[in-house]
């Protein structure tokens, strides 16, 4: 019989995918990229990564997300704090860290995931990936922070305070080689990236 004391521990993915695109005039979730929405597309992001369960938190689009448990967000036009507040509340209680993504970074590669939930396996309880030795996303948070995380996660900001907070606990995973940051907040990203709205 397998020892279950030496199982690893079990890493959730968080999509925040709530936005409604305002700069874009449609939601940030229904964008085609490579022939997939962005919402399907962070989900296969973090499945592909090793997360499980993987939790989508919607709001501006009702959408269909196979894969994960999705969340509505009803206060989405507060800002990210409130996404993010609402996806650590529906995570189950086993798993023990949390890989946040967001839907408009579509260049970030699934190796990015893996590499935050080996730093969280040997011993790391905060990991941000980094580009060009800038903090960026995917982060991973483990749960002992989830109640601070929340606290401050207020407005338009997601860990970022935390993390600032907490700089000291942050392991930096170099991500370089595994894709790009770049995030969709325009037409012009948008058609920069290879991407198109749904239906365009």
């Amino acid at each position: 019989m397998p020892d279950r004391s030496q199982a690893a521990p079990e890493v959730a993915g968080l999509l925040l995918a709530a936005g409604g695109g305002t700069r874009l005039g449609t939601p940030k979730a229904l964008l085609e990229f490579g022939g997939e929405r962005l919402a399907d597309r962070g989900v296969r992001l973090l499945r592909d990564g090793g997360c499980r369960p993987v939790v989508v938190v919607l709001g501006a689009a009702e959408v269909a997300v196979p894969g994960a448990v999705a969340v509505r967000n009803p206060d989405w036009a507060t800002g990210m704090g409130s996404s993010l507040r609402a996806g650590l509340a529906a995570l189950p209680p086993s798993a023990e860290a949390v890989v946040i993504a967001l839907v408009d970074q579509p260049l970030i590669g699934a190796e990015a995931v893996r590499r935050l939930v080996a730093a969280h396996r040997a011993g790391a309880s905060v990991a941000v990936a980094t580009y060009g030795g800038r903090r960026r996303n995917p982060v991973l948070i483990a749960r002992p922070h989830f109640a601070e995380v929340a606290e401050l996660a207020v407005g338009d900001v997601g860990a970022r305070p935390f993390l600032r907070r907490h700089a000291g606990l942050v392991a930096e995973v170099p991500c370089d080689d595994v894709g790009d940051p770049a995030d969709i907040d325009t037409a012009d990203d948008l058609a920069r990236l290879g991407g198109r709205a749904a239906g365009g």
